[in-house]
């Protein structure tokens, strides 16, 4: 799989509180949205991919929501989706120790007018490899017939669960449907509603 660095965002730096530990290494365990704020909201600036790692700047507390650097540049990820050494045990970030010393992050004061509230939740999942890359025809259907995005808290990624309340569109003589979930564009398995496919 191609590996994917995400540019070099500009923006206010990210505030520190408490005590600044040393920088823990993350790995990608899916192809993974890094966004340009903490939230679905934000726009995409890169993917980490699969098995990529990165160095983990911090959490905010009570939030899903880290910070990473990578490419000379700064983005958030989901924790839900990356991985960090605890104890020689690879762990997903979500659930670290409590003592896992993990520098806690405030969220950048952008004054953004982004949408906060969300019609639902993705379901997280085990990450599964995605469909083989859909025909053109498809790609061009979903990105001709663009719909508004609808906004859930979590992230897209191929194996993920939407919730029945999101609407699933038809493609023309294609067996899967699409939706646009927090601005990204999904192929999705009408019956067991899985993300098989994030159209990048």
């Amino acid at each position: 799989m191609k590996r994917i660095l995400f540019p070099a965002v500009a923006g206010a730096l990210v505030a520190m509180s408490g005590v600044a530990l040393a920088d823990t290494a993350v790995k990608a365990v899916a192809d993974l949205n890094v966004r340009a704020g903490p939230g679905p909201q934000y726009p995409v600036i890169g993917v980490l991919t699969a098995g990529q790692s990165a160095t983990l700047n911090g959490c905010i507390e009570n939030s899903k929501w880290c910070t990473i650097a990578e490419a000379n540049g700064q983005g958030w990820v989901y924790s839900d989706y990356v991985t960090a050494d605890f104890g020689g045990s690879q762990v997903v970030l979500t659930r670290r120790p409590a003592d896992a010393g993990i520098t806690v992050v405030t969220a950048p004061e952008d004054g953004n007018d982004y949408p906060d509230t969300y019609t639902g939740a993705i379901i997280a999942a085990d990450p599964m490899d995605p469909i083989d890359r859909p025909p053109a025809e498809v790609r061009t259907y979903v990105d001709t017939n663009r719909l508004e995005p609808v906004y859930l808290d979590g992230e897209v990624v191929t194996g993920a669960t939407l919730p029945d309340t999101v609407e699933l569109r038809e493609i023309p003589d294609y067996n899967y449907r699409y939706v646009y979930v927090n601005g990204q564009p999904a192929l999705v398995d009408p019956e067991t509603r899985r993300i098989m496919y994030v159209v990048r």
